[in-house]
């Protein structure tokens, strides 16, 4: 299998219910699960919750509910289950970890995502 190769920060899709949602997610080798703020689970109506687990973080261990959702990442469609947390105050409301990224992803952290590429091209102008 091709190996698809990422950086520190994709831009990917989220597929709600309803409504789809395009925004950047840090990609985190250290996380084993990946993870979705609350507010942007609830507005794309995702879930339902199919189980709870423990999860170790940098703010202690928590019971977290966990759903399956949908994503599309360097235009690869990926379904997985996600931890519901709150990221609001963070700069991502979506971390991508080792459940994504064992399927076929490699990272490479000089990469640069495309919408960062995009902003440096224009400085340039």
């Amino acid at each position: 299998m091709e190996k698809t190769v990422v950086g520190l920060v994709e831009k990917i899709t989220m597929n709600g219910s309803d409504i789809d949602e395009t925004i950047l997610a840090r990609i985190d080798s250290g996380a084993t699960k990946s993870s979705v703020d609350l507010r942007l689970a609830s507005k794309l109506k995702l879930g339902p919750i199919v189980k709870s687990m423990i999860v170790k973080s940098a703010h202690g261990t928590k019971l977290r509910p966990v759903i399956e959702a949908e994503i599309n990442i360097c235009d690869r469609q990926i379904t997985s289950e996600f931890t519901l947390a709150d990221r609001s105050h963070m700069k991502y409301r979506v971390l991508i970890g080792q459940n994504i990224l064992k399927q076929g992803f490699l990272i490479d952290p000089s990469k640069e995502s495309s919408t960062e590429e995009k902003k440096k091209t224009e400085g340039n102008l």
